[in-house]
């Protein structure tokens, strides 16, 4: 099969390193139908893919998302779509507990996968997919997206340029609302579909995805508490998983830090916040106010606000409208999605000449770092389940 490598675009003037590749799209296959699907639908289209077909738990669903999505067409099974030789990328936006099952068959398949997290509901299964993504060469991610808003590369930058001096110290949320009702439900309620963990695996592994990614370390061990608020909603009941989690967490650096993760704070719809405080400044990024930083200092505090003419140049490389003009959650989706065709595209042709094409894009997250995510909430699960501190293998 012959792919291209699909760039994420690029105010004029600004620093980038340009990929190259076959000026022909790669073809995209998506299992599952619901809101996911709709967002990475949204993303592949951006990044100039064929958006061939979709393929659900029943033939109907399919042939609704397919002509909702303006898919090419929808397939009966999930066989059947994988089994299409002409697909090169295959997104997995289905319920938790099945992550794993149809990423594996998509590697098998010899395709390059995009798997929405958790990769996997255990540390066992997550690391049995590095592994085979490894083995195949193939390119396999996990949209960790919110390391793709240009505001959180620039602090990457100046945390790791020394800006903030030695870390000291962490203070982090990750809130919604969206459970915070007792009638309210949903699928990720229920733990044969969502898997041992909801509130932690589903919005504070992106919490912890974005700390250790911006201070380039690693939680080492951490204590943590669980509360399931309603025990019973709407259609599920005698529920185990979590609605909030409350953590203390410990990085190898040196730093400690205080993490925050709840589905029921009423008026919060999407409030990820990361503070992190060194010995010379602290910086702050908020999700809801995606295209601006706040650095504190002693003395004379300030708001950065995104303008790619100032940026580092990996922040002003996904910087893709001019400043003044706000990015937002679907941007970032975009900017993800482009790199993961980008380094699909390098790896397939490695693969048919031989020639390497370097290394991926800067801060793609791949499987490995799945796998870190589900290692980290399986050390908050045993945590809370023991009361007692947990280390978190690396």
């Amino acid at each position: 099969m012959t792919k291209t490598v699909i760039d994420s675009a690029a105010p004029a003037g600004a620093d980038r390193t340009e990929a190259t590749g076959p000026a022909v799209a790669l073809r995209a296959g998506f299992i599952g139908a619901g809101f996911m699907t709709t967002v990475h639908s949204r993303a592949a289209r951006a990044a100039r893919a064929e958006l061939a077909g979709v393929a659900s738990s029943s033939s109907g669903s399919a042939e609704r998302a397919a002509l909702e999505l303006g898919l090419a067409r929808s397939y009966s099974s999930v066989d059947a779509l994988l089994a299409d030789d002409a697909i090169d990328i295959i997104h997995v936006c289905t319920p938790n507990t099945t992550h794993a099952r149809f990423a594996l068959a998509a590697l098998d398949a010899g395709k390059h996968v995009v798997c929405e997290k958790p990769l996997a509901t255990s540390v066992v299964d997550a690391a049995a997919l590095v592994r085979r993504a490894e083995a195949t060469g193939l390119t396999a991610t996990v949209p960790f997206v919110y390391r793709f808003h240009p505001m959180v590369r620039e602090a990457r930058a100046r945390v790791q340029a020394g800006e903030t001096g030695r870390v000291l110290t962490i203070n982090g949320g990750y809130l919604q609302d969206w459970l915070a009702e007792p009638h309210a439900d949903d699928w990720r309620v229920d733990a044969d579909l969502g898997g041992p963990s909801r509130a932690f695996a589903d919005i504070g592994s992106h919490l912890v995805d974005l700390l250790e990614f911006i201070t380039a370390d690693r939680i080492v061990r951490l204590n943590a508490t669980t509360r399931t608020v309603y025990g019973n909603r709407s259609n599920n009941h005698d529920i185990a998983t979590e609605d909030l989690v409350a953590l203390v967490v410990e990085m190898r650096g040196g730093a400690v830090g205080t993490l925050l993760i709840s589905q029921v704070a009423p008026g919060r719809k999407n409030s990820l916040v990361l503070e992190i405080a060194g010995t010379e400044q602290s910086i702050r990024f908020d999700q809801e106010r995606p295209d601006e930083l706040w650095l504190g200092r002693r003395v004379g505090s300030q708001h950065i606000l995104r303008d790619p003419a100032e940026l580092a140049p990996d922040a002003a490389r996904l910087s893709t409208v001019p400043s003044g003009h706000p990015m937002g959650y679907q941007d970032a989706f975009n900017a993800f999605v482009a790199d993961s065709y980008a380094d699909a595209a390098a790896n397939s042709l490695a693969a048919s000449t031989g020639v390497e094409s370097g290394c991926s894009p800067e801060g793609l997250p791949t499987f490995a770092d799945g796998l870190r995510a589900v290692r980290v909430t399986a050390a908050v699960l045993e945590s809370a389940a023991s009361g007692a501190w947990v280390e978190v293998l690396s």
